[in-house]
């Protein structure tokens, strides 16, 4: 059990009835939000294949509150060429009516651990530049900025910059 603040959860993988919770944190930034640049709505159809694109090495987890899913963060593929296998990309979504409670944090927190148990090298995030929330959260955990892309997407009517930002894990050497 994690506690932050006033808000008591507890961090578990993700489960296929937890799909209808993750969908509906994810669309509410959809409509909403420049976090995600996905401007339409996932269907449950379309969540359940994301979910099954996921794995051991490729985690999805959520934060839950009694019977409820208050968050959700996942690692997945950065490219699906075979040497890009050991980089992941992170994605951590808070219920709207929770943030700034320690959430995020505990989920990138863990998603960060896991990539590091499962021999992943590093782990990326990519952020919209305006988002300076989750800039932060990733800076504090321990990811430095590596590039700026300006004016890469285009949502609520005007030009997104996108933040790229990296924490290395532990050395990895193959033979």
């Amino acid at each position: 059990m994690a506690i932050s603040g006033n808000v008591r959860f507890q961090l578990r993988p993700a489960a296929a009835d937890d799909l209808v919770a993750i969908n509906g944190i994810y669309n509410h930034y959809v409509l909403h939000s420049t976090c995600t640049y996905q401007t339409v709505p996932s269907t449950l159809a379309e969540r359940e294949d994301w979910f099954a694109q996921h794995g051991p090495e490729h985690p999805v987890i959520v934060a839950e509150q009694g019977a409820e899913v208050i968050g959700w963060a996942s690692l997945s593929r950065f490219h699906p060429r075979e040497a890009y296998r050991h980089t992941v990309e992170d994605s951590v979504y808070v219920r709207h009516d929770v943030q700034r409670k320690g959430v995020g944090a505990a989920m990138l927190a863990e998603v960060v651990r896991l990539a590091g148990e499962f021999g992943h090298h590093t782990v990326l995030g990519g952020i919209s530049a305006d988002q300076e929330a989750s800039i932060a959260l990733h800076a504090k955990l321990g990811f430095t900025k590596v590039s700026h892309l300006r004016e890469v997407g285009f949502k609520f009517g005007r030009w997104l910059d996108v933040v790229w930002m990296q924490r290395m894990l532990r050395g990895l050497v193959e033979g």
